[in-house]
């Protein structure tokens, strides 16, 4: 087991250079939110724009609630280097267009991260995918697979395996969330990370998560396998919950209440610090 670190963080981040333009520095697709959750969708093109991706293209119903607030984000579809979709949406009330529209998604090559109301539709995907399912969703997934429960007072180390373990069955890495997240990739990868304040345990954080990670894999352009989205996601845990702590640090030492805007807020912090660690 790896606990991640800032320095470990590095080598999944670049910092832009004179030679970049909005498109080398990635572009991301969100496709998130549905009428009863708008905010998801808010709150994760938030997250992938604080992350530092140089577009986002954003498809789904909350595109008037997204440009209010982040107006340089563009609606029309096109070329995208990474996909960001399911946060905000329920399966129960997914037609069957939009079912197919999200299976054409993980049918393809570019990189998707799947989240919340997607989840059931990730079953050895054609594309790079990793899946970021809390303790319920993940226990749901693993009845769906005919796997075992992992019962909440599992010690860690039968919570990795099983992390491990369903990353191997679904062939697609597995960020399992919560106080210790733990990002686990078929071929063995897994690493932990631990560090964030207890105040980030609040609504909308884990499409802030969503939306993060999926800036990472539009700058990376080179996920081509389920195998190599553990150092990402890993660095995408371990930004947002640095981010949480910058933010509730804001409130004093002993930190305070924080939304899961305030941790988007943060995210250039993070990563200016996660750059810094970088090895010259």
């Amino acid at each position: 087991m790896r606990r991640w670190t800032a320095t470990d963080a590095a080598g999944s981040l670049r910092a832009p250079t004179s030679h970049d333009d909005k498109y080398t520095r990635g572009v991301v697709g969100i496709r998130t939110g549905s009428p009863s959750f708008k905010g998801a969708a808010v709150l994760g093109v938030e997250a992938a724009w604080r992350a530092g991706v140089g577009m986002v293209r954003y498809v789904g119903p909350a595109g008037a609630e997204v440009l209010a607030r982040r107006p340089e984000t563009v609606l029309s579809e096109g070329r995208v280097n990474a996909w960001v979709i399911g946060s905000g949406t329920d399966p129960a009330h997914r037609d069957d267009a939009e079912t197919a529209l999200l299976r054409e998604i993980l049918a393809g090559t570019v990189p998707v991260v799947v989240d919340a109301g997607a989840l059931d539709l990730v079953d050895h995907p054609a594309a790079p995918v990793v899946i970021t399912p809390h303790a319920g969703e993940f226990g749901r997934l693993r009845s769906r697979l005919g796997m075992p429960p992992v019962d909440p007072d599992a010690d860690l180390a039968e919570r990795d395996d099983a992390a491990l373990e369903t990353a191997e069955a679904l062939g697609a890495a597995v960020l399992l969330k919560g106080a210790r997240t733990v990002s686990a990739a078929p071929g063995g990868f897994i690493a932990v990370v631990a560090d964030a304040t207890p105040w980030l345990a609040t609504a909308g954080t884990g499409d802030v998560l969503a939306g993060a990670i999926g800036a990472l894999a539009a700058g990376a352009q080179d996920l081509t396998s389920a195998a190599q989205w553990g150092p990402v996601a890993a660095t995408g845990a371990w930004l947002h919950g640095r981010a949480a702590n910058v933010a509730a640090g804001r409130h004093g030492l002993a930190g305070g209440p924080i939304t899961a805007l305030d941790v988007a807020d943060a995210l250039p912090a993070a990563v200016g610090e996660v750059i810094a660690a970088a090895p010259a």
